[in-house]
């Protein structure tokens, strides 16, 4: 029977076996990756303009609420036009209660995948090859992790091949004894005669 592979991480694009490790329709075998390394590249402008435009979005309707409160407050109006003002100000206020727990959320999200450009290198063959390069500092550090896990992971040694039992000899049935005194005919009389001795002369 031959050895069970065991997976140690597997998504979409990346699966890391015992055997090898599989990033889209390449695939390297571990005992061709000589080193193993990683670097972190450029900053990612992208994720850093969406955290501003979350923020943005949190903050603007508490301005415009607290802006339209001091314009009511300042402004000599009448007291109806002035409650009118206040309390269009903080509906405005309250109108990012339901998208703050949403917005918040991919905030949170925004921060643990990270800002910059993550790559897991490997020398195969004395060659320097790019095995994975990602933003999502969570996923990066779940494949590096099952990565070196493979790696560090003790050879299994192989089952021993099994033979074929060897048939075992049919055991001798009983044969006839001699010598036995339980098979020696004793003529008439009960006696056993004597061997004859050499004759006198």
């Amino acid at each position: 029977m031959g050895d069970v592979m065991i997976t140690y991480y597997r998504d979409r694009g990346v699966q890391i076996t015992s055997a090898a490790i599989r990033v889209g329709p390449r695939a390297y075998p571990l005992e061709s990756l000589t080193r193993v390394w990683h670097e972190r590249g450029p900053r990612n402008w992208r994720i850093l303009a969406g955290r501003g435009a979350i923020a943005v979005a949190l903050v603007c309707p508490l301005v415009a609420a607290a802006l339209g409160i001091l314009l009511a407050v300042s402004l000599n109006i009448s007291v109806t036009a002035t409650i009118a003002v206040v309390a269009g100000s903080v509906l405005v206020g309250l109108a990012v209660g339901p998208l703050a727990d949403l917005l918040l959320g991919r905030l949170d999200r925004s921060y643990e995948r990270g800002a910059y450009d993550l790559r897991i290198w490997a020398d195969i063959g004395g060659v320097p090859v790019l095995l994975l390069h990602t933003a999502d500092a969570l996923r990066f550090g779940q494949v590096y992790r099952a990565l070196q896990r493979a790696l560090e992971a003790p050879p299994r040694p192989r089952p021993a091949p099994t033979l074929p039992a060897r048939p075992t000899p049919p055991s001798p049935g009983p044969g006839p004894r001699t010598g036995s005194a339980a098979h020696r005919r004793t003529p008439a009389g009960g006696r056993i005669p004597r061997p004859a001795g050499p004759r006198s002369t």
